[in-house]
């Protein structure tokens, strides 16, 4: 779209001109980085564009997010561009105005204005955490470094699309348990609060004394219709806000994820996956050339797990007084024997990342084996669930009719 856009510069000149842009919004924060002020923006058929239109701008932004297939996608337009000789600002400009996600779209822009005002890519990606994190600009930076940016960015897209494929892993493990406890719940509210009372006026009809756990229902019935409930509820939403705080805290998060891993079944998978993004992530940093005190840096704020990332802590500290990775390793429970084996021979071949990457490997196989067994454990332990609940208050409805059938035999 075309723009007529006014603006002051350093010195107090007001000037116009026309430009091109994806939005006025873009183009405002193109011009306000070229340290004008930006006074006015409209379009050549003479709409002018103000707080309404970034109002709208910002709230589609807001409502969009970047996720690791965009973050792929984007990974490997910019290394084939890059590979095939590919200007660096040409490259930005055509992924800019090809990007489907307005966010991704945006922060690019950015990048694209600060890279073109004389700064690194890297440094220009440091400028926006929330899209690029510590791994991608660390990676980007010993690319430029090495002259070999189109390669990590390609290694940076395999580590996404691995990444990805793991969280859909953990995922699927976890999305059938919840499905079915939540439908076990909305079923026995629905019992209780729709079907039991119809039975309730039967009962009073029957006369005589009800069973101790028909009554138990009745009165439970009662409670959920009441006003207790909704507190319940309230009480219930309180705890979930409190724990999400308590887990942005430091020693919070400490807590919630030693409790995480000490769970039966789902403590064993959560392990398996935090070894394996830990082995996955050190390798690939490894690989590109990150320095090992940088790269532990890296791990230690993506490890995913606070236990995990205390680990990594002092590992990091050992390195830096002179010593070996695998040294710590050996003294902490979190990681296996086979892991500080594998790494410890890869520091005295010098293979480090190979050894991480098997690890990678191996655990990616346990994490599907686990998500396999897992699932399988859980089946008939829901089924049970559900068969139980309904049951439960069937058989409670139920035991009133048989008591009155006895006492006319």
């Amino acid at each position: 779209m075309e723009f007529i856009y006014k603006v002051r510069d350093g010195q107090g000149r007001v000037t116009e001109s026309v430009a091109q842009a994806e939005s006025a919004t873009v183009l405002r924060t193109r011009l306000t980085a070229r340290g004008m002020d930006v006074l006015e923006i409209r379009s050549k058929t003479g709409l002018a564009f103000g707080s309404l239109d970034e109002f709208w701008e910002s709230v589609l932004e807001s409502t969009s997010t970047v996720n690791l297939k965009d973050m792929v996608i984007f990974s490997r337009q910019f290394a084939a561009m890059i590979s095939s000789g590919v200007a660096m600002l040409r490259t930005l400009y055509i992924i800019v105005e090809q990007c489907p996600n307005r966010k991704l779209r945006r922060s690019l822009d950015e990048v694209r204005v600060s890279v073109e005002s004389g700064l690194s890519l890297s440094d220009a990606l440091e400028k926006k955490p929330d899209v690029f994190d510590g791994l991608y600009v660390s990676m980007v930076r010993a690319g430029e470094a090495g002259g070999i940016l189109a390669e990590v960015l390609q290694r940076l897209a395999d580590y996404l699309e691995y990444k990805e494929k793991l969280n859909q892993k953990v995922k699927s493990a976890l999305v059938y348990p919840t499905v079915v406890l939540l439908v076990a719940v909305a079923v026995f509210w629905a019992m209780l609060t729709f079907v039991l009372p119809v039975f309730e006026g039967l009962f009073r009809n029957i006369g005589g004394e009800l069973p101790a756990y028909t009554q138990f229902l009745i009165n439970l019935s009662v409670y959920v219709r009441s006003i207790w409930m909704a507190l319940f509820v309230v009480a219930c939403l309180a705890g979930v806000i409190f724990l999400r705080r308590y887990n942005r805290t430091e020693i919070g998060r400490l807590h919630i994820d030693t409790v995480k891993l000490s769970i039966p079944m789902l403590g064993d998978l959560i392990k398996k996956v935090a070894i394996a993004r830990f082995s996955r992530t050190f390798g690939t940093l490894i690989r590109a050339g990150v320095p090992m005190l940088n790269a532990l840096e890296v791990v230690k704020d993506t490890a995913g797990n606070a236990v995990v990332a205390a680990a990594v802590d002092k590992i990091y500290l050992e390195v830096r007084q002179g010593g070996s990775i695998s040294q710590p390793m050996s003294k902490n429970s979190i990681f296996p024997p086979m892991v500080t084996q594998m790494v410890a021979v890869g520091e005295e071949t010098g293979k480090l990342d190979d050894m991480l990457s098997k690890v990678a490997d191996f655990y990616d196989m346990e994490v599907e084996n686990a998500v396999d067994q897992l699932t399988s454990a859980l089946e008939p332990i829901m089924v049970v669930t559900i068969g139980g609940v309904v049951g439960s208050v069937v058989v409670g409805m139920y035991l009133p009719i048989f008591t009155v059938i006895n006492q006319l035999q």
